[in-house]
């Protein structure tokens, strides 16, 4: 009867170890569900971080582009500022004389207003001519300069280099046409010092 009892037990144990061995085959180390768990919040961590990662980019190119864009507002300023510097530079040497010129204008003045006295003795024609020749050698001096007087009797009356004073009717002329000169107009260049004082038709 004893050795009955034995044969009955050992096909338990030998059931019971070969089911052990299975379980450890199938999971060898045991933690099949703590990885199972741990798979999810590996996997949300990295989304937070790369979220981070895209603002934190996104945060830097804002910054490059406001840094690039006030680079080139900068350097459209300094090539605007070199460019007004280089004109005004320019137009200094080039209209150098106006400031003389145009102090020197009352007295060419006087001596067109003096060359149109009509001499009554040789003494009086003598100073006339040496005022005749004054005045011309200070015209010519001026045109060295690039100065030179506006054309204007007989001229279509232009607003840029005319000021009527007056306006008169005259037959066979057109209208709008210069009639009389009462002061002579300058130019330095391509600039008006003092436009031509004139009548003009209608």
């Amino acid at each position: 009867m004893q050795e009955e009892s034995k044969e009955t037990v050992q096909p338990e144990e030998l059931n019971q170890e070969e089911y052990a061995d299975n379980k450890i085959n199938e999971n060898p180390s045991g933690q099949e569900d703590v990885r199972a768990e741990k798979i999810p919040a590996d996997s949300e961590q990295g989304t937070d971080q790369d979220n981070e990662l895209k603002a934190k980019i996104k945060e830097l190119e804002g910054q490059l582009e406001e840094k690039e864009n006030r680079y080139l507002r900068l350097l459209a300023d300094f090539d605007n500022s070199r460019r007004r510097a280089k004109l005004d530079q320019e137009a200094a040497e080039k209209y150098r004389a106006q400031e003389l010129i145009t102090n020197l204008l009352p007295a060419l003045d006087n001596f067109e207003r003096a060359m149109q006295i009509e001499p009554d003795n040789e003494q009086t024609k003598a100073l006339l001519d040496g005022v005749g020749m004054v005045y011309r050698s200070i015209i010519d001096a001026l045109q060295t300069e690039g100065a030179k007087q506006i054309d204007a009797v007989g001229k279509e009356f232009d607003p840029n280099l005319h000021q009527a004073v007056m306006q008169a009717e005259e037959e066979g002329t057109e209208e709008n046409i210069v009639l009389e000169e009462f002061q002579k107009g300058y130019l330095l260049k391509d600039r008006v010092i003092r436009p031509s004082m004139v009548k003009v038709s209608k």
